[in-house]
């Protein structure tokens, strides 16, 4: 039997864990040179850091995870550096991009953990250099030892801008301020929900307490306005306080981010249907706990089916390999599978509470300024999706591929991967609509660009 598993992350490790203790040897494809994922990426061979200091409280379990990652490579059809640019779910197979090699490989069944990506909101200055989203930011420590500036401000919302503002602080760079577009009271009214995360809430609460302790400037419950900048780098960023107040903040470097979304382009072509998430504010592949989809033989796991984060994930990917394990007529262990089903449903009510301690500012991405550009590969402006909405004969897209057709937006490099949801809910709000009933851009392959150097050489 043919097993894909496509990526090497929390999930990919766990899922073909389980599958190789069943005794099968799948094919496992990432396109990183190596697996951990984004939140346990190892550095380049050249670059040693101390595990402590890479990963802080989650070195141990980011050595239990790598061990398991290196003690399974032999075990499998390991090819990292391969990049799954396309599905099909009808003939059953993947489209590989490896260095300038395509491939076309059957699979029987298909597990994807693909994880997941920032969301970000367009403002005015977005697109200029030293602007990188908090998780580029936190890469570039990583993997290269490096900040993206000398004097840096952090801003959005969600976990990760205190967990990037914590990391930064440990490796001695300077942070100019934490921008927080969600305000302290807010976070505060959600504290008992966040209670049931345990160790997990407890570690948020120690970021956020030292980052406050080292003295930072912390501003919460702010409206972004814009980036500064010359044409060769940032200067500032100015903002509203909470109570309404303009202020800026002298930088030279912003991270910017609000929260997570999942990469689930595959699973799109790969025909699994989608549902809008009100608590994500996201779109979200439909699976059910264990990972299966309604196309026979798709598995989703990790933070590509709906953003968990890391323990999850972990669990997730067992959990779906156990059930594509059933599926095809392997015995599975029932108290394992009961034991997995009760930790993810307890982790999944943490995960609600967070999402609404840290929400998506939805009301910012509707009220993008005219000139700001939302899609930087096209150049599309909120004024340009905007003129879309409203009476013929400018007003003639009332769904997110319509304006697409019209704009470019979304037609780039990423594929809307950037711009798509801040796109949908300009126009929705445009329209006065709600966003989900804008919809979605639709996945097109390759879902990252491929070469024409891989296509002369085929």
């Amino acid at each position: 039997m043919k097993i894909a598993v496509v990526g090497a992350g929390p999930a990919g490790v766990r899922a073909v864990e389980r599958l190789v203790a069943a005794g099968l040897r799948p094919m496992w494809l990432d396109e990183a040179p190596d697996g951990g994922g984004r939140v346990y990426q190892r550095p380049p061979p050249g670059l040693k850091r101390d595990p402590r200091t890479l990963y802080g409280f989650e070195a141990k379990r980011a050595n239990a995870l790598h061990g398991a990652l290196d003690a399974l490579k032999a075990k499998t059809h390991w090819r990292p550096d391969t990049l799954v640019w396309n599905i099909d779910p009808r003939a059953r197979t993947l489209e590989l991009l490896h260095g300038s090699h395509q491939e076309t490989v059957g699979f029987d069944a298909a597990l994807l953990c693909t994880g997941a990506m920032d969301r970000i909101i367009p403002i005015p200055g977005w697109t200029r250099p030293g602007v990188t989203t908090l998780g580029a930011a936190q890469i570039a420590l990583k993997t290269q030892g490096c900040a993206i500036g000398e004097r840096v401000a952090l801003l959005g919302t969600g976990p990760l801008l205190w967990l990037l503002a914590y990391q930064y602080l440990k490796a001695g760079v300077r942070i100019a301020a934490v921008l927080d577009t969600t305000a302290f009271a807010h976070k505060a009214k959600a504290a008992p929900a966040l209670m049931g995360g345990g160790a997990v809430f407890a570690k948020g609460l120690y970021y956020m307490a030292a980052v406050r302790a080292r003295g930072v400037k912390i501003y919460e419950g702010i409206e972004p306005l814009a980036i500064e900048a010359t044409a060769e780098r940032v200067t500032g960023l100015s903002f509203r306080t909470r109570k309404g107040y303009p202020c800026s903040v002298r930088c030279d470097a912003v991270a910017m981010g609000w929260g997570l979304k999942p990469e689930a382009q595959l699973a799109d072509l790969a025909g699994v249907p989608f549902r809008f998430d009100d608590l994500q504010h996201a779109w979200i592949p439909e699976r059910d706990g264990a990972g299966r989809t309604p196309v026979a033989g798709i598995y989703l796991a990790g933070d590509g089916a709906g953003i968990g984060g890391a323990e999850v994930a972990e669990l997730a990917g067992a959990r779906a390999a156990l059930a594509l394990l059933e599926d095809t007529a392997h015995a599975v262990d029932a108290p394992t599978v009961a034991a997995l089903d009760a930790r993810l449903a307890a982790l999944a009510t943490f995960r609600a509470a967070l999402e609404q301690a840290f929400p998506f500012p939805a009301a910012l991405a509707r009220d993008v300024p005219d000139a700001a550009v939302v899609c930087r590969c096209e150049g599309v402006t909120a004024g340009e999706v905007r003129g879309m909405a409203g009476a013929a004969p400018t007003g003639i897209a009332r769904e997110l591929n319509r304006a697409k057709s019209i704009t470019r937006l979304g037609m780039g490099r990423c594929q809307g991967r950037v711009c798509g949801q801040a796109g949908a809910d300009i126009l929705a709000a445009a329209l006065h609509m709600d966003v989900a009933a804008i919809g979605r851009l639709r996945a097109q392959a390759p879902v990252k660009p491929v070469p024409f150097t891989a296509q002369a050489a085929e």
